[in-house]
């Protein structure tokens, strides 16, 4: 068993992100962390040629008994999936630790297990408020509330009484410790499956963040999130404004996410470019000059 991996799920609409994804891993993996990519069986050829340092599993040969075949909350079953699998990854028995990274994530500065590893074996938390996202009002409006009840469902579900709330939107550092307490003590005695628990709310990274502040399994060793992720564009549109680049955002991040679902139509070379290119993005070429 390795005692930290990276896992990556993913499908083949994302291949060209995932290459993107699998280069920037190859160049800064400075510790040699193995990488296990998940994926549809169908597309396992096509991840395979990506390189000879990732290790491609077929979703339904490994997680098969733990997937659905109809979506939830809006939401398809490959999304649902997708959850699911980073949930039961721990099953696998292939690491202890596990980061879990986007497809349209890009390292940019050598990583190692220090990055994840609070003391060589206890993993680090990422545990936010996200203030920064709540005062924004098109946010507020479109995503946060809903999110907050849903993430306050799982808080009730598992007994935790808290008037904060943290937990993070993605890129956490899993312990198989903390999810196996997860299946033994909290879905077991309740018959439930990962789907169960995501039909009463589809956040798996607050289903692990709450469990493991409820229970305290592994001791919790706060941090601030690895990734750099913008959720919107006005957040993209603001760094660029203020000439922040790739390498400065390295000094506080480990990799950047520049959002696919608003930023699919671009090229992949966006996630790390220069401010400039991200301006003529948004403000046409003459206006720009």
């Amino acid at each position: 068993m390795n005692r930290l991996a990276v896992l990556l799920k993913s499908h083949g609409p994302d291949l060209a992100y995932a290459r993107r994804l699998v280069e920037s891993y190859s160049r800064f993996n400075a510790d040699e962390l193995p990488l296990y990519c998940v994926v549809p069986r169908s597309d396992v050829p096509a991840f395979t040629a990506l390189s000879a340092d990732v290790t491609v599993l077929a979703e339904e040969d490994v997680f098969g008994r733990n997937l659905v075949m109809e979506g939830m909350h809006g939401l398809s079953d490959g999304y649902i999936n997708q959850e699911i699998v980073k949930l039961a990854f721990w099953e696998t028995g292939v690491a202890s630790t596990y980061f879990c990274v986007d497809s349209d994530a890009v390292f940019i500065r050598p990583f190692g297990k220090g990055d994840f590893l609070a003391d060589g074996s206890t993993p680090y938390s990422v545990l936010v408020q996200d203030k920064d996202l709540l005062v924004e009002p098109g946010y507020f409006r479109e995503h946060w509330q809903g999110r907050e009840r849903a993430i306050r469902r799982i808080m009730d579900l598992v007994g935790l009484d808290d008037p904060i709330t943290r937990t993070c939107h993605g890129h956490q550092v899993f312990s198989a410790r903390v999810l196996e307490s997860f299946v033994s003590d909290f879905l077991q005695p309740r018959d439930w499956t990962y789907a169960d628990a995501l039909r009463e709310a589809p956040y798996e990274f607050s289903w692990y963040n709450m469990w493991l502040q409820k229970t305290r399994v592994i001791p919790i060793e706060f941090r601030e999130p690895l990734v750099k992720t913008f959720h919107h564009e006005g957040q993209h549109l603001e760094y660029a404004l203020r000439g922040i680049g790739p390498d400065d955002i390295a000094r506080g991040f480990v990799a950047v996410v520049v959002n696919s679902n608003y930023a699919r139509s671009w090229s992949t070379s966006s996630a790390a470019e220069a401010p400039e290119e991200t301006l003529a993005r948004y403000v046409p070429t003459a206006v720009l000059a």
